[in-house]
């Protein structure tokens, strides 16, 4: 770029001329004069950014690529695409062309990983861990680490080979400015020194790029003393302003194209393009004559400062949707904020809730850009209620953890049980307990996943066990049950056919002997148990003809019973068994007679004729009687077995008592 053409010029003198300021100006013309400034100032920052972009492009030919390597949205891309993306980028594309694109990913991707830890410790601390033992092994922060070393590796190898043929070619191109400077005011033909400074522009076009610092300051200056050997050429004006000629040629085509590229739609591409003219305006084309510079130069400055202008607007209209993806994105974290409020109580009802906080956190990283101004406050406020809802639902996992443990030692006490229970062969005992375990086990709520098989099926298989072995037993106990029915039967009709001799011992006798023959023969099937209480209706009107009491009766058979007792193969356990049961019947009738003589005393000022007294006064009787017919059942009890210590045959002196 002409080192004139965009620079404020100074006097001969090389000071600032001195400007008288007019009072009385207009407003408007200050307005505009403020707005000139604006639209200058507008203009350096373009055309500084032109020059940076260009200086970079400079230093290697490959650093243009980065223009048409696509700027993804990153920010709503999840960890795993994201080291994908990297992976892409630092092997198929030029590790200097790059630089951008790593960057924005790397930051992208630090701000979710330690987003994504501090989650990890809430649940591990929730868990009942100690923060400072927090330790968690990432494979995709692995992943990140190694491909994003490889590209550290890979541009440090580029920049340390780049740098010294770097300093290399800028020195050559200072050696050229010296060789031109060298031309100025030399004793030769003209036409010589002509030659000679288009050996070294030719020189300077492949001398090959130089430190992007250097790169203005080194092309003002050659072009300055470009423009001081064309001066010095005036002596042979025809081939200075055929060159002029030229290169006003070339430039007036850079204008045309520059102004033609307002219609180009892809506004990046019509920037590169701009960014590109300004190149060859400064590497490739020399100045134009004196009088023309100033204004060929307001023309493309004119053309650019449109080109900004659009830019500027596309990104107001950027800012403007960016705007609005902010909004959007506040909505999305009060909606979180909201769920955070109103976190379940119950797995169902959380496990719903995380499904909807997994669509607002989609939702939230698919909403687009935001202000740069205003991304990191959004990002913070996002982790805040993505954390507030995390902190209450690790917290009822913790004590739902807690509970499950509880619930764990529950089952682990029942399968205890029922282990110790499988092989029993007291089945009046353990059937009942067996039952009873398995109700408590479906009261207990659930165990920690991990184990709930395990225990589960350790506890079905002993369940199993008992009850298999159960039924085998009971398969064939029935088999004796019914052939027990089928004999009780028999002696049944019997019974019903015998008839009194009105002799009381020798009937006494008789019906002593049925209830014997019936004892014998032991259990039937449960459904067919009402044939017992058939033989005892039947007992029992006999005993009534012979005039025997009720509780006679029942000491009568009684007694038959205690032979059996006696007879039994575990006949002590069996004793205690049935002192255990006559001792509670006689604190139930104990505890009864009690109730009713304090009822009693309610009706203190009540007749004795009254019905209601009678029945508690009948009442009372009967619960003595039956008091009564209890003790005498233990008594019996004992004498039968402080007969079996003597080493007596239980006979009939205790079926009289």
């Amino acid at each position: 770029m002409d080192s004139n053409e965009h620079k404020p010029q100074e006097t001969a003198g090389g000071k600032e001329l001195d400007k008288s300021i007019d009072t009385t100006a207009s407003t408007a013309e200050d307005e505009k004069a403020v707005k000139s400034d604006t639209d200058k100032e507008e203009q350096e920052d373009v055309l500084q950014e032109i020059d940076q972009e260009n200086a970079e492009d400079a230093e290697d030919s490959d650093n243009e690529k980065r223009h048409h390597i696509p700027f993804l949205d990153y920010h709503a891309m999840s960890m795993e695409n994201l080291v994908g993306e990297l992976q892409r980028l630092v092997k198929n594309e030029k590790v200097q062309a790059i630089n951008k694109h790593v960057n924005s990913i790397k930051n992208e991707f630090d701000l979710k990983f330690q987003d994504f830890l501090e989650h990890k410790k809430e649940e591990f601390v929730a868990g009942g861990g100690n923060e400072i033992d927090f330790r968690y092994n990432s494979v995709t922060k692995r992943q990140f680490n190694e491909v994003y070393k490889d590209y550290r590796e890979k541009r440090d190898t580029y920049y340390r080979n780049l740098e010294k043929q770097l300093q290399d070619n800028l020195q050559h191109r200072l050696a050229l400015i010296e060789e031109l400077k060298s031309l100025v005011n030399v004793e030769e033909d003209i036409n010589t020194t002509y030659k000679n400074f288009k050996e070294v522009q030719e020189k300077w076009r492949n001398a090959g790029p130089i430190p992007r610092m250097t790169y203005n300051d080194v092309w003002r200056t050659y072009h300055h003393h470009v423009e001081i050997f064309y001066d010095f050429l005036h002596l042979n004006r025809e081939l200075r302003d055929l060159d002029f000629k030229h290169n006003l040629e070339e430039k007036l085509k850079l204008i045309a194209r520059a102004e033609a590229l307002q219609q180009e739609p892809d506004l990046g591409k019509a920037f590169r393009e701009l960014q590109t003219l300004h190149k060859i305006w400064k590497e490739e084309i020399g100045p134009v004559a004196k009088d023309q510079r100033e204004n060929i130069w307001q023309n493309f400055s004119e053309a650019t400062k449109a080109m900004h202008t659009r830019r500027q607007e596309h990104f107001a209209a950027l800012e403007a949707s960016f705007e609005k993806n902010l909004e959007k994105k506040n909505e999305i974290i009060a909606a979180i904020e909201e769920l955070a409020q109103r976190v379940a109580d119950n797995h169902k009802g959380i496990q719903q809730q995380i499904r909807e906080m997994e669509a607002l956190r989609e939702q939230f990283f698919t909403a687009g850009k935001v202000p740069q101004k205003s991304n990191e406050d959004c990002w913070f406020r996002f982790k805040e209620a993505v954390r507030g809802f995390n902190r209450k639902k690790n917290s009822f996992y913790k004590d739902l953890k807690k509970e499950q443990h509880n619930n764990l030692e529950k089952k682990k006490a029942l399968l205890g049980i029922a282990q110790a229970l499988k092989d029993s062969d007291d089945y009046d005992m353990a059937t009942p307990e067996m039952k009873r375990i398995q109700n408590e086990w479906k009261k207990i709520g659930h165990v920690p996943r991990k184990y709930s098989d395990k225990i589960w099926n350790e506890f079905k298989e002993a369940c199993n066990h008992y009850f298999n072995r159960l039924h085998k037993e009971r398969n064939a106990e029935q088999k004796e049950e019914y052939a027990n029915y089928d004999r009780k039967n028999s002696c049944l009709e019997r019974l019903r056919a015998f008839e009194l001799s009105g002799n009381r011992q020798k009937d006494l006798s008789k019906i002593k002997e049925f209830i014997s023959e019936w004892k014998s023969y032991g259990h039937v099937p449960y459904n067919k148990r009402h044939i017992n209480s058939k033989f005892n209706k039947i007992i029992d009107a006999l005993f009534k003809k012979l005039d025997i009491s009720k509780q006679e009766s029942e000491l009568f058979k009684y007694g038959d019973k205690i032979k059996q007792l006696a007879k039994s193969d575990n006949n002590q356990r069996a004793i205690s068994n049935e002192r255990t049961f006559i001792r509670r019947k006689i604190e139930e009738s104990k505890s009864e007679i009690r109730q009713l003589e304090n009822n009693l005393q309610f009706f203190s000022n009540a007749s004795e004729d009254s019905p209601v007294v009678q029945d508690v006064i009948k009442n009372i009787e009967r619960q003595k009687e039956t008091l009564q017919t209890w003790k005498t059942k233990l008594k019996n009890l004992n004498i039968m077995e402080n007969q079996l210590v003597k080493g007596l045959e239980v006979g009939e002196d205790s079926e009289e008592e």
